[in-house]
């Protein structure tokens, strides 16, 4: 894979020289300042597919073929780059300020992919307000927050997805029901039923196939894990890496390594291909004894993917809401306020009091 030049990762407006940002939804960069607009040009090419065993065995786990300028949060561990200059930046996930001073330049495996932001902020800030008006017992100042939009920030997700040819040899039973009529004593007398049977059968054999995109999370650190209901993109629109479409977001990076990443992927073929054996054995249930699972021609992209994030601090406790840049599904954890609660308890109480007085 080429490098990425530095030059390349700032862009000036032709018009006044302002700062260029990616607009989410286009393929355009934007200038906030005068509106000037300027494509980014497609790759005349697709995205490679990286030879696994080349990375693991020749060059190895921690291979480079770039260096980033990382910040890095001392509170949860993130690692986080900014495509644009800055004077002062909090953490996306804690809050904590990050300091300029603290940049950190470190190699990594280039992104060989990304799939670009579908909402623009004031889309995402929208979904946030409208999912809390929707809550009950939200404290006021969380719904005060959901206003301020510099709360909300873009961000490149790492991911590591893996493609391989899989084969597996099994050996186990099918097992196919069948029903027996039963007879037994009730308080209304002798009675029969059907007692379902299972006729198992010894069988064998193999089954192949191409596994595509197992994706696998190369994001580890002390805060919680995205949450599941979030991580779903349509890799279908997966572009060519190209550093424009980081600029106004920050990107995250990868702290799962390239062989822990292979590990998890490991697993993940290994469920694909006991439900392929499930289904290559039939009847109407399985018992595998034991299955030879080998992968060949293994390739891997190291990608990015979008989401929008904002942390929230009540009574103590880190609160995190999260919303999918390209599908705009939201996932969060959210507080409630006691006196909301308390008050309303109250109220119901002294309904219920008037009544009973009323009603003597």
């Amino acid at each position: 894979m080429e490098d990425i030049q530095k030059s390349e990762f700032k862009k000036a407006c032709a018009n006044c020289g302002a700062e260029l940002k990616f607009k989410p939804g286009s393929h355009q960069l934007t200038c906030e300042y005068c509106g000037y607009e300027e494509f980014i040009e497609p790759s005349k090419s697709s995205f490679e597919e990286l030879e696994l065993a080349h990375y693991l065995k020749i060059v190895g786990e921690n291979a480079y073929t770039e260096t980033i300028e990382l910040l890095h949060c001392k509170n949860c561990g993130a690692n986080q780059h900014v495509e644009e200059n800055y004077k002062s930046l909090n953490c996306v996930y804690c809050g904590e300020p990050l300091i300029r001073e603290d940049i950190e330049t470190e190699g990594w495996i280039s992104p060989g992919a990304l799939v670009p932001f579908q909402l623009d902020a004031k889309k995402a800030q929208a979904i946030f307000k409208d999912w809390l008006n929707k809550i009950w017992f939200a404290p006021n100042n969380l719904k005060r927050a959901a206003l301020d939009i510099e709360r909300l920030h873009g961000l490149y997700l790492p991911y590591w997805t893996f493609d391989a040819n899989l084969r597996a040899s099994y050996h186990g039973q099918r097992g196919d029901y069948y029903y027996e009529t039963q007879t037994y004593n009730s308080d209304k007398g002798r009675r029969t039923r059907q007692v379902r049977k299972t006729r198992w059968t010894y069988v064998s054999g193999s089954v192949d196939g191409f596994v595509d995109d197992i994706l696998i999370n190369a994001s580890q650190k002390k805060r919680k894990e995205i949450p599941a209901k979030i991580a779903f993109w349509n890799l279908k629109d997966l572009v060519v890496f190209n550093s424009k479409y980081l600029s106004g977001f920050v990107t995250e990076k990868y702290t799962v390594s390239l062989k822990e990443g292979h590990h998890s992927s490991f697993q993940e073929a290994k469920n694909i291909a006991y439900n392929w054996i499930r289904r290559d054995i039939g009847g109407d249930t399985q018992r595998i004894a034991n299955a030879d699972i080998k992968l060949s021609d293994e390739t891997f992209k190291h990608i990015l993917l979008p989401v929008y994030l904002s942390s929230y601090r009540y009574d103590g406790k880190e609160f995190n809401f999260y919303i999918n840049g390209q599908t705009g599904v939201l996932s969060g954890n959210r507080p409630y306020s006691f006196w909301k609660i308390f008050f309303l308890v109250l109220f119901i109480l002294v309904i219920i009091a008037v009544f009973a007085i009323f009603a003597k």
